[in-house]
């Protein structure tokens, strides 16, 4: 059975404009049908690449810090040492010592991504204590790492305390 089309004034030719305009239609579904998957599998990967990077950032942070209160910590009282730390996005809270702040062996980077929450640790042999609440938000920041011969909460502990240079 023969399609008909309409004739075209000029030429007399019949034409299919409705059958091209429907195959057009089928091409651009069948492309947006592959390029949208496509689109949402890189903006996932994107999203855990910074996930990824927050977390190394944040252990880098807390690696630095731990090391120098180290140092600091080994030549005792009075040394001190400023240092530049960049905080990457995500984090949340900054521990010192303890996960309540007090005398402890640790620094706690508490870092939110799309995963939920995650706890970067790094270990130091030296008693350390220190408040780093206002280091919380991303960006880079100066911090006084200063040995101590008695702690400011505990006047019998020597330790190292970590603070933001105001």
């Amino acid at each position: 059975m023969p399609i008909e089309g309409k004739r075209d004034q000029k030429n007399g030719a019949r034409s299919f404009k409705l059958q091209s305009s429907f195959e057009l239609l089928i091409m651009l579904a069948f492309g947006l049908s592959v390029l949208i998957p496509i689109v949402v599998f890189a903006f996932i990967q994107i999203s855990n690449a910074n996930s990824s990077l927050a977390a190394i950032g944040a252990q880098q942070a807390a690696s630095k810090l731990a090391s120098t209160a180290t140092l600091v910590g080994s030549e005792g009282s009075p040394a001190k040492q400023i240092i530049q730390v960049y905080v990457p996005a995500g984090v949340q809270y900054i521990y010192v010592g303890t996960l309540n702040n007090g005398i402890g062996h640790v620094v706690v980077f508490e870092v939110r991504s799309a995963a939920g929450l995650s706890y970067i640790t790094a270990y130091t042999p030296q008693n350390i204590t220190g408040n780093l609440n206002s280091v919380a938000s991303s960006g880079t920041y100066l911090i006084n790492v200063s040995a101590q011969s008695s702690c400011p909460f505990h006047a019998q502990i020597p330790c190292v305390y970590i603070s933001p240079v105001v």
